[in-house]
């Protein structure tokens, strides 16, 4: 597939009025229709269950910050090779950081990245969950704990890497791009 991901590309038919709804808003607040809900729009029972998850995730409250979930969803991403995620969120990350760099050293190695022990340890945690999900022991939530995360934080980096690990692999493996406005956005 190309950048263009919509339902009419998979032969799905006529978006449903709900989703044109949506998409309109997104146009509005984002200025473009993320490709990522577009692969979803053939279904809108799918789509809505995407894009609750993914609000709920990334925009709802929380002890991290908004930075620092799209920072899990870098480093995820990163060890996932994802092309869409690590464009789209890459922007979020210099777009909510104000720092170009930051979003660029987060996509390439976050671990060379000038960041807070407190956010180290979270994004060390979240590549661990990400690689070896069955080697995750006590003694990690507690270095976690340690660097001042509460398990309701916890909670919140391993659900929001789980669910960038799911995305990568839907990217993947229907080949998803990222829309070309996002490699400009935040530089």
């Amino acid at each position: 597939m190309t950048g263009k991901i919509t339902a009419l590309d998979l032969g799905l038919g006529e978006l449903s009025e709900a989703t044109k709804t949506y998409f309109a808003k997104c146009e509005e607040k984002l200025g473009l229709v993320p490709n990522v809900l577009r692969a979803y729009a053939f279904d809108d029972k799918k789509l809505r269950a995407f894009t609750d998850m993914y609000n709920d995730l990334m925009l709802a409250d929380s002890g991290l910050s908004k930075l620092e979930r799209e920072m899990i969803a870098v480093a995820v991403s990163s060890i996932n090779h994802c092309y869409y995620c690590l464009t789209a969120h890459g922007a979020a990350v210099r777009q909510l950081s104000g720092d170009p760099a930051l979003g660029e050293m987060m996509v390439m190695n976050f671990r060379a990245a000038d960041l807070s022990p407190k956010q180290t340890a979270m994004l060390e945690f979240a590549v661990k969950l990400t690689e070896e999900p069955a080697k995750i022991v006590e003694a990690d939530r507690v270095a976690l704990r340690k660097a001042g995360f509460t398990d309701r934080d916890i909670w919140d980096i391993a659900s929001t890497a789980a669910f960038f690990n799911m995305s990568n692999r839907v990217a993947a493996a229907i080949d998803m791009r990222p829309n070309d406005e996002y490699h400009a956005m935040a530089r």
